[in-house]
């Protein structure tokens, strides 16, 4: 059996996968391909189950439809782990190759299973020397060969799985833990075991002691486009391009420095192509941001991730509270205002999280923008719902996993929660939640929270 999972959407390349089938049953007759998942919700609030569908009448025009079965339902850890368990190949057909990360990828290279992948990014890196199988791009052809191929070499296929594993248990939260840890005791015993020198400093000579700062390498990486995505060492890397993500961080360091006092020609001129980059970035039918761009100025994708969206939030919000140019607070008013709306409308703690952080900062110019502030207060029932609904004695957290950027959800709560009472929080039927959540937090939740941002949960 070969296995496909995730929310479906055009991006995953399933259609070419069913059209790799013809070749493969005829040497593998009794191979049967499984995607499983719901059509990804952005999809069916803009054309229904069109794409799947479509997919279901590729595969009867094929006459493959014996071979195919669509598993249309989001399934728990525990569920999918056995999917994974129960099939021969994991396939992943995915045709952004600027695609960084892959939550299914991860998955199932983890639970140690041989993947046929195409050649995006996260690929790449995880599948090299033979942990994988990598094809080209739509290549069905390809795809079909390579299924025969390790569908017929029982060795090679568990070898590769073997492999996978061996890599995947260095990559476990517990792992990178103990990591952490190991670093943070071989930092301890240095300065314990190096002998500090005597020597007296004027406070002139002082602070010296800080390093200058050197922004060379950022105004290598932006062009009158933007900043890049990434560089080879210390030159841009160009084939690689740009993405809404890093302008969004980078228009927050200009503003940041800019607000510090060390702001200049040269800073200025970068803070307004990230700018230009977020404002060409937004899709005014969706209401987010277009995330990956080519170097030729195309871009790869109509709408970018929930990510994405929450961190060109909190860039508007920044330039909205802090910059001082008027220009650019007067865009970033018109812009952020278009945007936060569809904060609310997405599932992720992220999102949320990032929206608050960049309304909290936009509040510090327009204190009185009543729908902002509704906004804040929406965002911030649900990441406390989020919590209640998760967290336990022994596990304080907003999810059953810890993912990625954590310290920016109790981060958003604590400047949330810092600015006074959330209304709506006293009605709450529950004793529990409303001594917790009255606009003041128990210190019982402020040294959870303090402990989660640290690092410590």
């Amino acid at each position: 059996m070969g296995l496909t999972f995730g929310l479906l959407s055009p991006n995953k390349g399933i259609e070419h996968v069913l059209k790799a089938l013809p070749a493969v049953i005829r040497d593998v007759p009794n191979f049967v391909y499984l995607i499983l998942g719901a059509t990804h919700p952005a999809l069916v609030r803009s054309e229904g189950e069109r794409y799947r569908i479509s997919l279901e009448r590729m595969a009867k025009e094929l006459g493959v439809q014996k071979h195919v079965s669509f598993y249309n339902r989001f399934v728990e850890l525990q569920e999918l782990t056995e999917f994974i368990g129960a099939a021969d190949l994991y396939i992943t057909p995915y045709l952004n190759p600027a695609q960084a990360v892959s939550g299914t990828l991860a998955y199932a290279f983890g639970c140690g299973q041989a993947v046929i992948s195409t050649p995006y990014w996260h690929a790449e890196e995880l599948l090299a020397d033979d942990r994988g199988v990598l094809v080209p791009f739509a290549d069905s052809a390809a795809i079909g060969r390579k299924i025969i191929a390790l569908l017929s070499d029982d060795r090679r296929r568990h070898a590769m799985r073997k492999s996978a594993y061996q890599l995947g248990r260095e990559m476990t939260w517990s792992h990178v833990a103990e990591l952490y840890l190991k670093s943070f005791q071989d930092a301890r015993r240095s300065r314990i075991h190096v002998p500090k020198p005597l020597a007296v400093k004027t406070l002139e000579e002082q602070p010296l002691e800080l390093p200058s700062m050197n922004l060379d390498h950022l105004m290598r990486m932006s062009d009158s486009t933007g900043i890049l995505q990434h560089a080879c060492y210390s030159i841009p890397n160009n084939h690689e391009g740009y993405c809404t993500d890093d302008n969004a961080r980078a228009l927050i360091l200009t503003v940041l420095l800019e607000d510090l006092g060390k702001d200049s020609r040269a800073l200025h001129q970068a803070a307004s192509s990230y700018a230009a980059f977020l404002n060409y970035a937004f899709n005014p039918e969706s209401g987010r941001f277009r995330n990956f761009m080519s170097f030729d100025r195309r871009w790869i994708e109509q709408d970018g991730s929930d990510d994405c969206l929450g961190r060109a939030i909190w860039a508007l919000g920044t330039c909205v509270g802090r910059s001082r140019r008027r220009s650019l607070q007067a865009w970033a008013v018109q812009l952020f205002e278009r945007a936060l709306p569809a904060s609310a409308r997405t599932t992720s703690p992220r999102t949320w999280a990032l929206s608050l952080i960049g309304i909290h900062e936009y509040l510090r110019r327009l204190s009185g923008d009543r729908l902002v502030n509704h906004m804040r207060d929406t965002l911030t029932h649900k990441l406390i719902d989020l919590y209640e609904h998760s967290a336990t004695d022994d596990w304080p957290w907003f999810e059953d996993v810890a993912s990625y950027i954590n310290a920016k959800l109790p981060h958003a709560l604590i400047l949330a929660l810092a600015a006074g009472p959330i209304p709506g929080t006293r009605s709450r039927s529950s004793t529990r939640r409303a001594g917790r959540w009255s606009g003041r937090t128990s210190p019982r939740m402020t040294r959870r929270i303090a402990a989660a941002s640290s690092g410590r949960q």
